[in-house]
């Protein structure tokens, strides 16, 4: 008892096609059949089972959002329009599609070209210029320390920009 055969007379029969194959020449397969060398077939991959891991919950060393620095906006062709000619200060007009600013902020303009009498150092103070008041959505009105010429007058150029009194950088 607990003795097995072996040797080169020993035989085994082939669980899968029913062959007699030598002992030493058979194999057991993952699934637990006892076949022959050449009937052999070993595990496919996608038999496997894989541990699925729970998905991140956190980033690690996340940044808050943060608040994006002011920008200047590229005005429309000539977006400045003076108010009555002779009056001074001048209310201009300025035209800036969407603007989103309140009345009693402070903007700067750049690279705005003379119009009506009113010079580009004017426009284009350091200190910038208080919005008086929010007209639309598109326009709001500024108080120039210069006189114009005619009134009614649109001008500024093609290139003119808005935006804070310092840019970010």
């Amino acid at each position: 008892m607990g003795r097995f055969a072996t040797g080169k007379n020993s035989y085994g029969i082939s669980d899968r096609s029913g062959f007699r194959y030598r002992l030493r020449d058979m194999r057991k397969e993952w699934n637990g059949l006892f076949v022959g060398k050449d009937e052999f077939e070993s595990k496919h991959p996608q038999i496997d089972l894989r541990v699925k891991t729970a998905d991140a919950e956190a980033i690690k060393d996340a940044r808050p959002d943060r608040e994006e620095p002011s920008v200047s906006v590229i005005l429309p062709f000539n977006p400045f329009k003076t108010g009555t000619g002779g009056s001074s200060p001048t209310t201009v007009t300025v035209t800036e599609p969407a603007h989103g600013r309140s009345a009693s902020s402070t903007i700067r303009f750049r690279d705005v070209a003379p119009f009506d009498g009113i010079p580009s150092s004017t426009m284009q103070g350091s200190s910038g210029f208080t919005i008086q008041s929010v007209v639309d959505t598109n326009k709001y009105t500024i108080s120039v320390s210069a006189t114009a010429t005619l009134g009614n007058v649109f001008g500024g150029g093609g290139v003119a920009s808005a935006g804070p009194v310092t840019l970010e950088s």
